[in-house]
């Protein structure tokens, strides 16, 4: 009775009926222990399994039953490896079970090498093997990664004959898989004469595993043609070769329809899978569909659902399913709090929401691990609360590479290029950088155009070429890096000895050339990269409009426009759009400016607008510029910068009174306008400047020389352009 319901994982019923047995004056055999220790290992009662433990060794039950310390064994296995090694050692009579159990609990807490050398033990102790240690090698062999070994214990099972053995067959594909050797694994399959669903199921998973997604499909279609049936594995497997495969949605809808059609079911292993795959395709409605149509969800469905909906930026939602999650009975770990995280703190005006949920984090014991405490410190960057965001980084006791990559593109993100590179310095006397590190840091180079530090990473990256290897999206990093940075020369050198390049590197050049007003340059290297074969993208023909028009070439851009459309068959968007307008406003076309905007197919954005304000502002447009605005504004109410650009439409006209408006209205909305900054590296140190500023130490001398340069300005010649200047009295916006 002990020993079944202790099968059936009746654990209470257990305990009661041994307090009974006791009472009756019956002493405990080793049955009854082997299933105590049993129950003792599912519920980790520690306490009374060690009590039995001492139990055994005073009545003599563990020298004489091998399956009572084979009990123990398994017992201490799930919480003390060292303690299951002692028992394992001071067993009097150790049989395979025994040696299998050790074996085992090697391979279960990853000690595959120790796993291997108890068998080395096992043989030469004379004790025999059986399909269970076999299984367990075969495990211990793909933990430890080599073809070698696997190979080894392969020639093993075929000399023991174990070769016609389904589950050892099984396990060895799954080996082969694991190790790196799909062509071993294949071998193996071709040679099977009888396969069953397991079979074919790893050797499908093998082919999804490393991308063959046709293989795996042929496969799929051979299994059903040879009449073999499968089961919910198979279709698992197949949802998610689908979500993998772009093409891949059409056949997971079928899928789908299949599996509701079929006797399958809807369990949560095979839900998930559909959940997965819908959202890799983007198909929110379809994982929303399929969550309601589950009847049994886990932490991952909710999960899965959060992170789509993330994804989809439908924050809103993903709160509602999060808020529905808690009020479950599934717990949410860790990948829930970042999936939230994702989706609802993503600027300072959720930086209530990220406190509550770092709380409830602390609240519910969730393990704050590496990618959670990297979410919470993007989560605390992103949402202006620096201080805790460092705090937090501080506190991770094991940072690893994508830690400092999280913490260093968070400021690159927030514009707060100064701290990425006070982070990187850190870095590289902790964990080695990779290319990833280096593209976020070049950002910030471009960014401040720190040319110093540019040439810095370049050689670091030139001496670290051997553990980087050759990385073309680094060479295209540094083209940007340096173009931005003034130094063209250096662009073109390294895209001329770029050993390939792509449409970024082509795209890289052509927009630095349009930075440095080199526009027949762009349209040359445009015309380059048409003879070397490349298609433009919509990318590069922002890049080569923006050239056009920032050197003047307005009957060359209107051109490339136009054989975007009909020659290429790229259908424009906002971004091209404003280029042209640009284009048409710098070239004094503002009619034509105008009309294109009118004509647009899609709404323009404020961009779109703002392009035309500003051709208004250079050319004195006032009337016109206050319509323009109204329609920004209605687009953008908020930003600043649109009420500053108005303002130098006025001022530009001498129209002070409008001027004293558009700031009185700036004010009454509650508008501030950031200041603007410059900043010079002297020394590998920026210095930073505010209009006015004398918060520099070095401030006095710094405005001594500036006025002794204004000064000999004025003797040459020169004379200060006082069109700008509202009033001394005035403040600026």
């Amino acid at each position: 009775m002990i020993s079944g319901y202790a099968g059936c994982g009746e654990f209470e019923e257990v305990f009661f009926l041994v307090m009974r047995m006791q009472r009756e004056g019956f002493r405990p055999n080793s049955r009854t222990l082997v299933a105590m220790l049993s129950v003792c290992e599912e519920v980790a009662e520690v306490r009374l399994g060690k009590v039995i433990h001492g139990y055994c060794l005073r009545n003599g039950l563990f020298d004489l039953y091998p399956h009572v310390g084979t009990a123990l064994i398994g017992f201490y296995l799930s919480f003390d490896v060292r303690a299951s090694h002692l028992v394992f050692n001071f067993m009097a009579i150790r049989n395979t079970v025994s040696w299998n159990a050790m074996i085992m609990g090697y391979f279960g807490v990853g000690e595959s090498l120790k796993a291997l050398k108890l068998f080395e033990k096992m043989l030469m102790g004379g004790v025999e093997f059986d399909s269970v240690t076999m299984l367990a090698l075969i495990q211990a062999s793909a933990e430890f990664g080599s073809l070698k070994l696997g190979n080894q214990i392969h020639q093993m099972a075929i000399k023991f004959s174990y070769s016609n053995d389904l589950f050892i067959i099984n396990a060895l594909i799954n080996m082969y898989a694991e190790i790196g050797s799909l062509k071993s694994a294949c071998k193996l399959f071709d040679v099977t004469p009888t396969r069953d669903v397991a079979i074919w199921n790893s050797m499908i998973s093998a082919y999804v595993d490393y991308s063959h997604n046709e293989e795996a499909c042929g496969l799929f279609i051979k299994m059903r043609t040879e009449g073999n049936k499968e089961d919910e594995r198979t279709i698992v497997i197949m949802f998610s070769l689908c979500a993998e495969s772009a093409d891949g949605l059409k056949m997971g809808k079928s899928l789908h329809a299949y599996a509701s059609k079929s006797e399958m079911g809807m369990d949560i292993n095979l839900g998930n899978a559909m959940l997965n795959m819908y959202a890799e395709r983007t198909c929110i409605d379809s994982v929303k569909n399929v969550f309601r149509e589950m009847s049994n969800v886990d932490v991952i469905s909710f999960n899965t659902l959060i992170l789509a909906l993330a994804h989809n930026s439908l924050g809103s939602e993903a709160w509602e399913v999060f808020g529905m999650m808690r009020e479950s009975d599934v717990k949410p770990n860790s990948y829930t709090i970042i999936s939230i995280l994702a989706a609802v703190c993503n600027d300072e005006t959720c930086l209530n929401i990220g406190r509550s949920i770092h709380g409830f984090v602390i609240k519910q014991g969730i393990e704050v691990n590496v990618p959670l405490n990297t979410a919470l410190t993007d989560m605390y960057i992103n949402c202006g609360d620096e201080e805790m965001a460092r705090n937090l980084f501080e506190s991770c006791p094991s940072r690893d590479l994508i830690s400092w990559n999280a913490l260093i593109a968070a400021y690159v993100k927030n514009n707060k290029a100064h701290d990425a590179f006070l982070i990187f310095s850190r870095m590289i006397s902790e964990v080695e950088p990779n290319s990833v590190t280096i593209i976020n840091i070049l950002s910030s180079c471009t960014h401040l155009a720190h040319l110093p530090l540019g040439q810095c990473l370049h050689a670091y990256m030139i001496r670290r070429e051997s553990s980087l290897g050759h990385n073309l999206s680094l060479e295209n990093a540094f083209i940007t890096m340096y173009a931005r940075c003034g130094s063209m020369q250096y662009a073109e050198k390294i895209f001329k000895n770029l050993p390939r390049r792509t449409i970024i590197s082509w795209n890289a050049i052509i927009t630095g050339y349009g930075m440095h007003g080199r526009g027949y340059d762009a349209i040359f290297a445009f015309s380059q990269m048409l003879k070397d074969g490349f298609q433009p993208n919509e990318v590069t023909f922002i890049s080569v409009l923006s050239a056009c028009s920032h050197s003047g070439m307005m009957e060359e851009g209107l051109q490339l426009f136009d054989s975007m459309v009909q020659y290429f068959k790229i259908t424009p968007q906002l971004a091209h759009y404003g280029c042209v307008v640009d284009l048409l406003g710098r070239a004094g076309s503002l009619d034509k400016a105008r009309e294109l905007i009118e004509s647009m197919p899609i709404k323009p954005d404020a961009s779109v607008w703002r392009a035309l304000l500003s051709a208004y502002r250079d050319h004195c447009y006032t009337k016109e510029a206050k319509d323009i605005f109204e329609k920004i504004v209605e687009l953008e109410p908020m930003n600043p910068g649109n009420y500053v650009l108005l303002c130098n439409v006025y001022a530009a006209a001498g129209l002070w009174s409008e001027v004293r408006q558009i700031r009185t209205c700036f004010r009454e909305k509650g508008l501030r306008k950031p200041p603007g900054i410059s900043w010079i590296v002297v020394g590998s140190q920026i210095h930073s400047f505010a209009a006015g500023d004398r918060l520099h130490p070095m401030a006095d001398k710094i405005y001594a020389n500036l006025n002794s340069l204004l000064q000999s300005m004025k003797e040459i010649g020169y004379a200060s352009d006082l069109h700008w200047i509202l009033h001394v009295d005035e403040e600026y916006i």
